[in-house]
């Protein structure tokens, strides 16, 4: 028996006006019937990453949000400053849709056997807008999960697990032969860790805080930094010389941090050498920074020679480098260790009314380690 679709559905969705007020509410949109190679999955969980609060919040000063409307209907307005509403020029007026995937159940399928051979089944889709109860989908962005896999056990197969492999990747086809990680006790960097303990990858896991230390150790960590403490940059040193590795993925972005790392390596570098050279090192240095935990500048103390450099890292033009056929063999790998290597915990489930509490945006807007939130667009507010 066919299941009903309703034609309106639920979605959350992210104003910013030009009185420079970011707006969040739940609207309802038409559920449409899908293209040839479309198919409509009713979205069970969708994962609140950091990667989706940069669309969601827009910038703006969210300790000055404020809510109003029903339980059912929030809406959250919030401030936007003057230096953060500089780049949000081309989303003045438009709402926009969040939440870069989720998982769900497909329940229509366009007329193309690729889209036909998913319906009535559970996939994770990495199609924007996965903040909302239906959500069509190109075949080309599924993944059907194997079987007996749950919807939150799928709702995060794409945006960490890729991220994870796409550092691997980049680590063998730029020719170094290990890994420097910050923010390494996050989802991802325990995602990170598990692949990199099963390849035998060498890897040096930074992170702020003792129990994070503790988490990774427990894990299996061998080489685990904490940036806070007294003896950091020895530590630091200590583990870029065991190790080797000469490439870097920083989520943390502002402050000292990734010039630290490099500074790091050049010493590693320098004493492995056995020799002085006014320009340092001849090894190549690179720091990819990926995320902003900190917002504030990034501080470059030049003491690492002339072979070295620092630039952005994403994930979408990392897998239009590699091309579809190396990104299908990769979400296959994502497929197999789901539930094991790639797997995602959750402190907190929330529907999408609950999404926008003021207390449920003060808990994942954090990026705390050991808060990660996930919505179920099911729940009743």
């Amino acid at each position: 028996m066919p299941m009903e679709i309703p034609a309106e559905a639920l979605q959350l969705r992210s104003l910013v006006r030009a009185d420079q007020t970011l707006e969040l509410s739940l609207d309802m949109v038409p559920v449409p019937v899908p293209g040839p190679d479309e198919v409509v999955i009713r979205v069970q969980a969708a994962p609140l990453n950091p990667s989706d609060l940069g669309l969601l919040f827009g910038g703006a000063d969210m300790a000055a949000a404020v809510a109003r409307g029903t339980a059912e209907r929030p809406v959250v307005t919030a401030p936007v400053p003057d230096a953060a509403m500089r780049g949000l020029t081309g989303r003045i007026g438009t709402p926009m849709p969040v939440g870069n995937e989720g998982a769900g159940t497909v329940v229509a399928a366009g007329e193309s056997p690729a889209a036909q051979a998913l319906l009535g089944k559970v996939v994770a889709a990495a199609g924007g807008g996965m903040y909302a109860q239906y959500r069509p989908v190109n075949v080309a962005l599924c993944l059907e999960l194997p079987a007996g896999a749950t919807a939150i056990e799928g709702a995060a197969a794409f945006v960490n697990p890729m991220t994870v492999l796409g550092m691997v990747e980049t680590m063998r086809m730029e020719n170094h032969s290990a890994l420097v990680h910050t923010a390494a006790a996050s989802n991802l960097g325990q995602m990170l860790n598990r692949l990199c303990l099963e390849r035998q990858i060498p890897l040096v896991n930074i992170v702020r805080k003792p129990e994070q230390e503790a988490i990774l150790r427990a894990a299996g960590a061998v080489h685990v930094c904490n940036s806070a403490s007294a003896g950091f940059m020895a530590e630091l040193i200590e583990a870029l010389t065991a190790t080797g590795a000469t490439l870097a993925f920083d989520a943390i972005g502002g402050g000292r941090l990734a010039s630290q790392i490099l500074t790091g390596m050049e010493a590693a570098a320098s004493a492995a050498a056995g020799g002085y050279s006014r320009y340092g090192s001849a090894v190549p240095k690179q720091v990819y920074i990926y995320g902003s935990l900190d917002r504030g500048p990034t501080e470059l103390t030049r003491s690492y020679g002339m072979a070295w450099g620092i630039g952005g890292w994403l994930l979408t033009p990392f897998l239009q480098k590699v091309g579809f056929a190396r990104v299908v063999e990769l979400r296959d790998q994502v497929a197999a260790g789901l539930t094991t290597t790639f797997a995602s915990s959750y402190t907190a489930q929330v529907s999408l009314a609950g999404a926008l509490s003021l207390e449920a945006i003060a808990g994942y807007g954090r990026q705390a380690t050991g808060a990660k939130y996930v919505i179920i667009p099911s729940r009743a507010a």
